[in-house]
């Protein structure tokens, strides 16, 4: 049997990161942490820019924060959102902006690498 000169991860690295990318498998939950990327929001906030009903993007965001990714703080009675784990973003940044440049959407692209609009 051949040999390409690199190890393979552990099997429980694998399945770590497929349930990462499986995390992130939710159209809902990638815009969020696109969301989040560029800046901290309320839950209302997010449901008004990804669209969805606020106890749908509460759920996400829970699901978010146990899987590491977001985090959140208190601001009076308001709870605020923000990313917890640069690496996943970074993932998601280069991903999403590889695709809108394929897609022709070079504002989402530069967007995505950081370069703003």
């Amino acid at each position: 049997m051949a040999t390409s000169g690199f190890d393979d991860p552990p099997p429980a690295v694998l399945a770590e990161a497929a349930a990462a990318f499986g995390m992130l498998a939710s159209p809902p939950r990638l815009h969020i942490v696109w969301a989040l990327a560029q800046g901290e929001s309320d839950v209302s906030g997010l449901a008004e820019r990804v669209g969805g009903a606020l106890p749908a993007i509460s759920q996400h965001l829970a699901k978010l924060k146990l899987a590491g990714f977001v985090r959140s703080r208190r601001e009076g009675r308001r709870v605020v959102y923000l990313v917890d784990n640069q690496d996943v973003v970074a993932t998601v940044q280069w991903l999403v902006g590889q695709l809108a440049e394929r897609a022709g959407h070079p504002v989402a692209a530069r967007r995505a690498r950081g370069l703003g609009a």
